[in-house]
């Protein structure tokens, strides 16, 4: 009897001994799986499995080391309590933020674009200054900064409340100390005439300084590439050429798109996806935005917001959003690629639960979490920002060397 169970425990151990290998080189086939996915032309990259759908709160993830949370404004009862879509931006020494703000209801009639600046590096803020001019008959809602030498260029959408359809177009403003701003200005394509669309606020500059970004062009809103080789990217905008997935919509079933490079100098834009697949949409250019490719679904979770990304200065591809794999606006996550073919690490930026304080007023389309997250790197850091509940402007920011590859 001894002989037999000491067999029958050997075989066992065997056994597990077995399993617990072909588990290793499962989830080692199912990286090397991921990586030729992406390395495929027509995949522009992949996302292993880093998400526990399981754990909404945080999704099993650990917060990005030394990550710190600064708030740029909050709305007390005599000030604007819709708060939205926050972009950062480094000029001379000083950090600025812009976002539109109006007293109750996103797109409200009163929506016009704020900024604060943050002379200690993002912990504490001036009070907010409005940058947008006033206009009959339209909003208008941030659009983003660019600078160029002694220039900060600070975008601004307009939208005209008698159009038929939802669409805008955008304007420009300058200064030289962030303090006095030239009249708004027209954006201008590569023929001198006014780009018909909204610009994305994830305007930023390729290794050879060519400047990309993408305008939702009219009629309607349709996603759409556009670049310019104009340093201080007021003009000269030229539309990459891409076939949009088909939708019966005014709207693009891609939107609000963000973009990094590849190791292999390829670039990737990643879109919302407006069909509800809750997962992102993807496309590749070969020759610096000139040319995309019809742009497919990525296999990882998404809900169905703005979203952000870019590289580190070692390279390292990030991508900054909501991976609740539904309409949820939390955890706040950063997911992170050693060549921005396959994203294999993630860390909390903020989490659900004790970390997300409540929503104190109601408006229209107001909802709990971080909404619409746009990033910078800029010093030592990596900066997030994004509207909390869509009333708090905050920002988050993380040590860049935590994130980067060893």
């Amino acid at each position: 009897m001894k002989s037999k169970t000491y067999c029958l425990l050997f075989f066992s151990l065997i056994s597990i001994q077995i399993n617990s290998q072909t588990g290793k080189d499962s989830k080692k086939l199912s990286s090397k799986q991921k990586l030729s996915d992406a390395q495929n032309k027509q995949v522009p990259f992949s996302v292993l499995d880093l998400f526990d759908l399981n754990q909404p709160k945080t999704l099993g993830l650990s917060f990005a080391p030394q990550v710190e949370t600064f708030t740029v404004f909050k709305p007390g009862e005599n000030d604007n309590k819709y708060n939205h879509g926050v972009v950062l931006y480094p000029f001379k020494g000083v950090l600025y933020a812009q976002w539109q703000s109006s007293a109750q209801d996103e797109d409200g009639d009163d929506t016009q674009v704020f900024y604060s600046k943050s002379l200690d590096e993002g912990k504490t803020w001036s009070k907010p200054l409005l940058l947008s001019e006033d206009a009959d008959n339209c909003i208008k809602t941030r659009g983003g900064w660019w600078s160029y030498q002694d220039t900060l260029v600070a975008y601004i959408c307009v939208w005209p409340k008698n159009e038929q359809v939802k669409q805008g177009y955008t304007e420009y403003r300058i200064s030289a100390d962030g303090a006095h701003w030239s009249a708004s200005q027209p954006v201008l394509n590569c023929e001198g005439k006014a780009v018909k669309g909204i610009i994305e606020q994830d305007t930023h500059a390729l290794p050879n300084g060519r400047l990309l970004t993408a305008f939702h062009m009219q009629p309607g809103l349709r996603a759409t590439p556009y670049f310019t080789d104009d340093p201080m990217g007021t003009k000269g905008w030229k539309a990459g050429k891409i076939d949009n997935l088909p939708t019966s919509k005014t709207i693009s079933r891609e939107i609000e798109p963000a973009w990094f490079y590849r190791r292999d100098k390829a670039l990737v834009m990643i879109f919302r996806d407006q069909q509800s697949t809750f997962k992102k949409l993807s496309s590749i250019s070969y020759d610096m935005g000139e040319n995309w490719t019809t742009p497919v679904i990525i296999d990882t979770p998404d809900s169905r917001a703005k979203q952000s990304a870019g590289n580190l200065s070692d390279g390292t591809a990030f991508m900054v959003n909501n991976p609740s794999g539904n309409k949820t606006r939390f955890p706040l996550v950063i997911t992170l690629s050693k060549d921005g073919f396959v994203f294999d690490k993630a860390f909390l930026i903020r989490s659900g639960g004790d970390d997300l304080q409540a929503l104190r007023y109601q408006g229209k389309y107001k909802r709990v979490g971080y909404s619409y997250p746009k990033s910078i790197v800029w010093k030592q850091y990596l900066y997030v920002a994004y509207a909390t509940n869509k009333e708090d402007v905050e920002i988050s920011r993380i040590p860049i060397k935590y994130l980067q590859y060893k």
